[in-house]
């Protein structure tokens, strides 16, 4: 969890004590629903670190997923620019909608299939968290090159990331076909091996971007444009 900017005191909390919540899921920005915060439920959703509401129908404090097991936690809190609604951000645990679907704002159907052991519903991955790497190698590229293994690189020029991202596709392809042939007892290992060497990998291509001036988004652009029917 984040250390959250905004205090409790910076929001006008409005005649009945409430103000409205905007539920957003960290890892791509997918609204998942909408309740009422107070300032008893504020300072649980920061003691905790799991997000609580005010129930308007029971008029009590309610921790999200006290009962389902599917709660919110806590990411980082915004206020508006009125001061009187919140976003925030969170990583669910399981649906967040009472109907089984991801978003309250889902389709009922959409929960059904989540339910159906033959169409499970798609699994975020959390490819969002991938501008954080990026912020943390474009602010890092200008550091100190004797502290800083990103400045380091950025350092030597294109062919010191570069050589890195040929030497770790290479170690890539080992560890997947380690992995294809390992036996049931091993398999955990193999698959720790291929995730450590696909971040390598994934780290050091970016740091190649950062060294020729060129921003992800020109691959993702590329990407989308390949993706059209």
């Amino acid at each position: 969890m984040k250390a959250t900017h905004v205090l409790g005191q910076d929001v006008s909390w409005g005649p009945s004590g409430l103000v409205p919540a905007v539920v957003q899921d960290v890892a791509d920005g997918r609204v998942l629903m909408v309740a009422y915060v107070d300032a008893e439920a504020f300072a649980a959703t920061l003691a905790s670190g799991e997000v609580h509401f005010h129930s308007r129908s029971r008029d009590r404090l309610w921790r999200k997923g006290e009962t389902s097991g599917n709660v919110l936690r806590l990411v980082d809190i915004d206020l508006d620019c009125d001061g009187d609604a919140l976003l925030i951000q969170v990583e669910p645990v399981g649906p967040t909608c009472h109907r089984g679907t991801r978003s309250c704002f889902d389709p009922a159907e959409v929960g059904a299939a989540a339910r159906s052991p033959i169409a499970p519903a798609a699994t975020i991955q959390g490819f969002a968290w991938l501008e954080t790497l990026w912020s943390t190698i474009d602010s890092r590229a200008s550091g100190d090159p004797a502290v800083s293994y990103t400045a380091r690189l950025i350092a030597g020029g294109v062919d010191a990331p570069a050589r890195k991202v040929s030497e770790e596709a290479t170690e890539v392809l080992m560890a997947a076909k380690d992995d294809a042939v390992a036996a049931q007892d091993r398999r955990d290992a193999t698959r720790d091996a291929l995730t450590g060497e696909v971040a390598d990998l994934l780290y050091h291509t970016l740091v190649v971007l950062r060294e020729r001036g060129l921003a992800p988004s020109a691959v993702i652009a590329r990407l989308r444009e390949r993706h059209k029917p």
